[in-house]
């Protein structure tokens, strides 16, 4: 019996062990390169901000081992915001269909509280998220010139106690837009990183200046271990994240419980079908709009006797298992019983289709032939003399056998 932390390990009926091993592998590639380039573009920008020399005011502060940084204004603080939002919109889109796009051990954490991710699987991805931090910061510290200013800190004043409730409030703002945007599926969900890059965007307007707006324990973690320095309330940057995604992931259960989806109702998507009138069989419908003496016809039966009223399904109910199963009109497939050349689950005509081509080649002959008597008594000096088809395959055919009438010198 599978535990709690294998049971998605399929049994052999349902996928090989080797195919879910993959795919965890795959998942954790995908989490750690997308982890690295938002963070070194996140991160990179968020240095260009903090060089003195870019500031609109010139003001400058300690920084990190000895360095300068400018003084935080709501021109750097824009800068910085809009570098972390866009880079993870970007790069959430990119490896959204590889590993989900979640670059932040904080949205593991929620992702398998509301059941979208495995406990085995959302450690796997936080082992990947949290290297991928460190080396998207250790690469940016590597190809830019000085000292990185991109570390989380507290602004003087602000206590540790309201950082990790601002962490806390400013992820549970992230993690509701994952969760109801890309985790709840919509016809929206395909631009949902747009607006998980616009979460990001907003919470950092205001976490920024005041905790360095982490969100994201792999954000703050690695550039703490490539500069080797950690605070000592470091911690708030686990916990308050990790709390923030709890509380959104516990408000989404709850709305999930209270059947929210019924409050404006289905999209028209998922709007369950009306109950539309089917026709048995194709010709059913054709037999219908005919006139009551074809409608009536039958061969073998009494012409007084009517055909049965094309049935109504109701397409909302549930498939009988036990029916016979086809792709479509006569083609058969492995659920289908019987000779594949015939049409399963369709009432046939009782009349005889070859019977009635016969009488529709009867007509066009009749017709052809009054046509020409037309002609003759138009056209003077000229004798219609009978001339007989070429000898070929054609012309031995019962059903295609006609004469041909010469006017003159051309063929009709």
């Amino acid at each position: 019996m599978r535990g709690r932390f294998d049971y998605h390990l399929r049994a052999p009926a349902k996928g090989s062990n080797s195919l879910a091993i993959k795919n965890h592998f795959i998942a954790m590639i995908g989490e750690y390169v997308g982890t690295c380039m938002f963070l070194i573009f996140a991160l990179g920008g968020t240095n260009v901000a903090n060089i003195p020399t870019t500031s609109v005011t010139g003001a400058v502060q300690a920084g990190q081992a000895d360095s300068q940084a400018a003084v935080a204004n709501t021109s750097n603080l824009l800068y910085i915001a809009l570098c972390f939002g866009f880079s993870l919109a970007v790069n959430a889109w990119i490896f959204f269909r590889v590993s989900g796009g979640l670059f932040n051990p904080a949205v593991s954490w929620g992702m398998m509280l509301v059941g979208a991710l495995t406990p085995l699987r959302a450690a796997l991805l936080t082992v990947s998220q949290l290297l991928g931090g460190i080396t998207g910061a250790a690469i940016i510290q590597v190809l830019l010139p000085g000292t990185l200013n991109v570390r989380t800190t507290l602004t003087p004043g602000m206590s540790v106690a309201r950082g990790l409730f601002l962490e806390m409030f400013l992820t549970a703002m992230l993690m509701l837009a994952i969760l109801l945007l890309a985790a709840e599926k919509s016809k929206a969900t395909f631009l949902a990183p747009i607006g998980i890059g616009l979460a990001l965007f907003i919470a950092e307007l205001l976490g920024v200046f005041y905790t360095g707006g982490s969100l994201n324990p792999a954000r703050s973690f690695g550039p703490d271990v490539v500069l080797h320095s950690f605070a000592s309330y470091h911690w708030i940057y686990w916990l308050g994240p990790v709390m923030g995604a709890t509380l959104a992931a516990g408000f989404y259960r709850f709305i999930k419980w209270l059947e929210f989806e019924t409050v404006l109702g289905p999209e028209d998507d998922d709007a369950p079908k009306s109950k539309l009138a089917q026709l048995v069989a194709p010709a059913q419908n054709l037999i219908d709009n005919m006139g009551p003496t074809l409608k009536n016809e039958k061969a073998g039966l009494p012409a007084s006797e009517e055909f049965a009223p094309a049935t109504v399904v109701d397409t909302t109910a549930a498939p009988d298992s036990s029916a016979t199963a086809v792709q479509g009109p006569g083609l058969g497939d492995l659920l289908t019983e019987g000779d594949p050349q015939q049409v399963y689950n369709l009432a046939q005509p009782p009349f005889d289709y070859d019977a009635r081509l016969g009488r529709i080649e009867e007509l066009l002959q009749a017709l052809t032939g009054s046509q020409l008597a037309t002609q003759t008594s138009v056209v003077s000096d000229q004798t219609l003399s009978d001339n007989t088809i070429p000898d070929n395959t054609l012309r031995d055919h019962p059903k295609y056998s006609m004469d041909r009438t010469v006017i003159g010198d051309d063929n009709v």
